[in-house]
């Protein structure tokens, strides 16, 4: 079943077609002076693209849980206690969520499609929640410790105000 596709055409936009997933539907962007058949041909394209893209680089909860193993060890020194993880479809204003009496961590499946570094910063933001309660200081000296966390930061803000 394909996603609902949405095409914005843009003025500014010269020769490039860009496609992402936003919300379950894919947002394709395109140069405003294509006609229609150009259209219809580039959405096609890039939209088979990015499917082949997603499916590749999807994440099951069984590699999100051994990514939060590396990253306990590799980033947090093994301080975590990480008791699951796993993906959820019922989180629509946080990125994720932590137990912090059982160390289990919930990440909002709307972060599926985003870059490894963002998926790492916010697995490691939960584990850090799994020693340290809270968003103080001495919290921030550990989650920040993911890579590319600032960038991170930025990434995901920017996603938030896309809505």
């Amino acid at each position: 079943m394909l996603p609902e596709i949405e095409v914005i055409r843009s003025p500014r936009r010269t020769r490039t077609v860009q496609a992402r997933f936003v919300d379950g539907r894919v947002v394709v962007r395109i140069p405003a002076r294509m006609t229609a058949a150009e259209e219809q041909a580039a959405v096609a394209s890039i939209v088979t693209k990015l499917q082949k893209k997603s499916a590749s680089t999807r994440i099951s909860d069984e590699s999100l849980e051994e990514r939060a193993r590396v990253l306990n060890a590799s980033v947090l020194d093994g301080r975590a206690r990480l008791g699951s993880i796993r993906w959820v479809s019922n989180q629509h204003t946080r990125w994720g969520s932590c137990t912090t009496a059982t160390g289990d961590i919930r990440i909002t499946d709307r972060l599926k499609n985003v870059p490894g570094y963002v998926l790492d910063a916010v697995i490691v933001h939960e584990l850090t929640h799994t020693f340290i309660p809270g968003h103080g200081s001495d919290f921030w000296d550990w989650a920040d410790r993911a890579p590319k966390a600032e960038r991170a930061k930025g990434y995901l803000e920017a996603l938030q105000r896309l809505g």
